[in-house]
């Protein structure tokens, strides 16, 4: 059967343009980080893949080691990119990353030249592509001159691989750095994709959406739930050997029985909004428009479905907002 995509599918989510730059972005992004490599049977993550596209989300998130095994996301995304959703490329923005571990060797991770090069050239034929919408450099080099980095993103986009460039896990001072090789290069850098929630919010503390807004850039989130947390799955008990993500290992830093006191006052905020704490996080993320996008993943069409309902209800009271401050301070 041929798949054919829901007419509809741009009338059910919101979507928004990074900063003044002509790309437009769903207020969600499908991220492939995990639960859709060789974790799981290619006909579920083909199912919660168009039913994504279908529900509004055309933003697609990937990363050259992601998987779990390096590059098998990027595999399950071309194979059904081929089977699907070739017709709709146009429509399709198609994100990925490289500089954390990919393959054996010292020219396996970071921000060198031939690195980032022979990586952006891996994850194309993976998905099977031409060209991605946005490559970022996926992590800081403290080894690499930054330069090098910054040209090496440049030639990628002059070489019609790439439309935009990013960063992603970059301090507000090293996106400042950064961007400023990129203004004089003339290169169209986008925007910086970190860790970003209701209760880790160094993005507002060191500045970055400050600096991305200068250098007319937005941020894309990753971990709005952190990793779970912001669900009502925790608000009892949280387990010793939760998988916690490293840039949210400070949240455990007072204990968890704290973390779950403000989890449950959050939760009731939700409740009188007639959300659940997941859409309300997400919500809260996308109240402010220098969010480009709030990445998501989902490993069934259920868990995928539930979260899109934050987009009944996005709006926050001035009441509302300063609840939920007094909480998380």
């Amino acid at each position: 059967m041929v798949y054919a995509a829901d007419e509809q599918r741009y009338e059910k989510l919101p979507y928004r343009r990074v900063s003044d730059s002509g790309l437009i972005l769903p207020a969600v992004s499908f991220g492939l980080w995990r639960n859709l490599g060789d974790q799981m049977p290619l006909e579920n993550s083909k199912k919660v893949i168009l039913k994504a596209f279908d529900s509004g989300i055309f933003s697609f998130d990937n990363a050259s080691n992601y998987g779990p095994s390096n590059g098998t996301a990027e595999e399950t995304f071309g194979q059904v990119y081929r089977s699907d959703l070739k017709p709709y490329r146009d429509e399709l923005v198609i994100t990925t990353k490289a500089g954390y571990h990919m393959w054996p060797g010292p020219l396996g991770e970071f921000s060198g030249k031939k690195t980032l090069t022979a990586a952006l050239d891996l994850s194309l034929k993976r998905m099977g592509l031409d060209y991605v919408d946005i490559f970022y450099a996926h992590r800081w080099d403290p080894n690499t001159r930054l330069e090098e980095t910054a040209r090496a993103l440049d030639l990628i986009v002059r070489q019609g691989k790439a439309l935009y460039v990013g960063v992603s896990n970059y301090t507000a001072e090293q996106t400042e750095a950064i961007a400023k090789i990129f203004d004089d290069l003339g290169t169209p850098f986008i925007g910086n994709q970190v860790s970003y929630n209701m209760l880790n919010r160094t993005a507002e503390e060191d500045g970055l959406l400050s600096v991305l807004d200068k250098h007319h850039a937005g941020l894309i989130a990753y971990g709005p739930l952190a990793e779970g947390l912001l669900t009502d799955r925790y608000l009892k008990a949280i387990p010793d050997d939760y998988p916690i993500h490293r840039t949210n290992e400070f949240l455990f830093e007072n204990g968890k029985d704290k973390l779950i006191e403000k989890l449950n006052a959050l939760n009731l905020v939700a409740q009188a909004r007639g959300q659940k704490l997941s859409q309300m996080a997400l919500a809260w993320l996308l109240k402010d428009q220098r969010v480009a996008s709030v990445v998501i993943g989902a490993s069934n069409i259920e868990h995928l479905v539930d979260n899109l309902s934050f987009s009944d209800h996005m709006a926050f009271s001035t009441d509302e907002i300063a609840k939920i401050n007094k909480i998380l301070n």
